[in-house]
């Protein structure tokens, strides 16, 4: 007790002291601290006004309370900001599109879309920064592709993951009548980067969730609109921040679950699945370097043949990005470094030694049928890691005019079949078509009945294996085709084409007949997918038979 009176007895002549100086608190020298630091940065003026209200608060605090803590807290987040600090940015195109280059193969949309924005930039004092967003599947490089943006434009990096955030306060922050109260993610990351004009990567912005404590995505309407984020709020904060000038990149596997409004502020960019020809350019270039480097081996002790990562492409994997390949060479590399240390000699993987290293193959190639057969057709799918093709087979049978459908197909695809059907029926005569319909039952197929099939381009396949069960022709083995069917015989366009054409090549077709309004998409696909390749463009059923059937 006598200690305790001691202490009292001291602070209370110590607060004497200071409000003699004209220093109630004893902050003083504090706030001094402050006004030096604040002078450094570049606040506008509503900020320093608002600090200096803070400060008078500081005051009048009795020294050694929670408020005191508080304030001094609000005080430091506010101070730890970069008011007015700018990273300086690239200013020559080519370098740019140099490191982006050497940093990933393909994806050509993105690379032209940065290349687009940072040449404005370059003629524009300060355009307003695109909010593009990156779709696709996982593993296409839609994260990494970030990370070399942002280094060719040199502005500061930040990685913001929202999987699975569902308070509202994540992305705004707390109010400070709350315990515990801190600002919101984008703040944090502006004051993580150190820069007022980060490149803001916003991950999986498709798996927000959302609770009784309000709606993130909703949140980000402000963040994500260049009229409005001039003047974010944070609610922590409590002052409009300029967010204008951050370069926010968003990434998605699906759009489907992101809110219509949200999805109205961005600019899409639509990343497909590679094709085995980009994978092996992957592979060659930037996966086997980085798997030899990690493992500790050098290019002398390991050569991996092209034969050989082609076949893990087309055996090993089915995947729409290239993690699962990384993994297999990465297999690859840890065998061998075994192996070197029991015997110090060079390895070769080539496409017979293969199976040494990954064991037997899981996946077989697809293949064109040996020989034309009536009441089978090859058909093109678009699957999310990439085209495939798919056999459609008919069988006639006598019975009561009964039809089904079989292989686990969805609801599109039974539409599609009854479209074809109905066209049949209703053109028997000019097809050549001569059965008993009330008598006769259709059995439809499509093989591989595990797997879930659907979509709108399987029309004109069915409708031309059904023609051919119901005639006796044969079908050409070396064709397969894709699009859909009305009840008239129109062939209407998809989607997909280039995977699927990729598809049909790697089976080894030779004629591929297509819609006639998917004209325009054979541009997209690579000159190595249309070589030897013979493309027919059809508007009606009539083309389709004509190119397909064996009279």
């Amino acid at each position: 007790m006598e200690d305790a009176q001691k202490e009292y007895f001291l602070r209370e002549e110590l607060k004497a002291i200071n409000e003699e100086l004209g220093d109630k608190s004893g902050v003083g020298e504090e706030i001094e601290g402050y006004r030096a630091k604040m002078e450094e940065l570049n606040m506008p003026e509503y900020a320093v006004d608002k600090l200096e209200k803070e400060f008078e608060r500081l005051k009048r605090v009795t020294q050694g309370t929670a408020e005191g803590s508080i304030i001094r807290d609000y005080i430091d987040n506010v101070l730890s900001l970069p008011w007015g600090k700018m990273s300086t940015e690239s200013k020559s195109l080519k370098k740019a599109e140099q490191i982006l280059n050497k940093d990933h193969y393909g994806l050509e949309k993105v690379k032209e879309r940065i290349i687009e924005y940072l040449a404005v930039r370059l003629n524009v004092d300060n355009p307003n920064a695109p909010i593009l967003c990156l779709v696709g599947p996982p593993g296409v490089g839609k994260t990494s592709i970030a990370k070399s943006v942002a280094r060719a434009l040199g502005r500061e990096y930040v990685r913001m993951s929202l999987g699975g955030i569902s308070d509202e306060a994540e992305i705004r922050g707390h109010r400070r009548t709350y315990l515990g109260a801190m600002p919101g993610r984008i703040i944090t990351a502006i004051k993580q980067a150190g820069a007022s004009n980060p490149l803001m990567l916003l991950d999986e912005i498709d798996k927000m969730g959302r609770d009784y404590k309000g709606d993130p995505s909703a949140a980000f309407l402000e963040v994500l609109d260049g009229e409005q984020n001039v003047n974010f709020r944070d609610n922590y904060i409590e002052m409009p921040y300029d967010l204008s000038r951050c370069l926010f990149i968003c990434t998605a596997n699906s759009l489907d679950t992101i809110p219509a409004p949200l999805r109205d502020r961005l600019e899409i960019v639509e990343l497909s699945s590679y094709t085995p020809e980009e994978k092996y350019h992957i592979a060659a270039e930037y996966l086997v370097p980085k798997q030899l480097k990690e493992n500790g081996l050098e290019k002398s002790k390991l050569k991996i043949r092209k034969e050989a990562i082609d076949e893990i492409i087309d055996c090993y994997t089915r995947e729409a990005g290239v993690r699962t390949l990384e993994r297999l060479i990465g297999s690859i590399c840890r065998k061998a470094v075994k192996m070197q240390l029991e015997d110090d000699t060079a390895i070769v993987v080539t496409k017979k030694n293969l199976t040494d290293f990954l064991g037997k193959k899981k996946f077989h190639p697809e293949t064109i049928n040996a020989k034309d057969e009536i009441g089978i057709c090859k058909g093109l799918a678009w699957t999310s890691v990439g085209g495939t093709t798919l056999d459609v087979e008919v069988n006639i049978l006598k019975g009561n005019g009964k039809f089904k459908i079989t292989g686990n197909v969805g609801k599109v695809m039974e539409e599609s079949y009854n479209a074809a059907l109905s066209y049949i029926r209703a053109n028997a005569e000019a097809l050549g078509v001569d059965i008993d319909f009330e008598n006769t039952d259709v059995h439809i197929h499509i093989p591989e009945g595990a797997t879930p099939k659907d979509g709108p381009s399987a029309g004109i396949t069915m409708a031309t294996a059904m023609v051919s069960a119901m005639t006796k022709k044969p079908i050409r083995a070396d064709i397969a085709m894709t699009g859909e069917i009305s009840i008239r015989g129109k062939v209407m366009p998809i989607g997909g084409l280039k995977e699927k054409v990729l598809a049909a090549k790697r089976a080894g077709v030779k004629k591929v007949i297509i819609p006639v309004e998917n004209a325009p998409d054979l541009e997209e696909i690579p000159e190595y997918g249309r070589e030897n390749m013979e493309f027919v463009l059809a508007e009606a059923m009539n083309d389709v038979l004509t190119n397909s059937l064996i009279n």
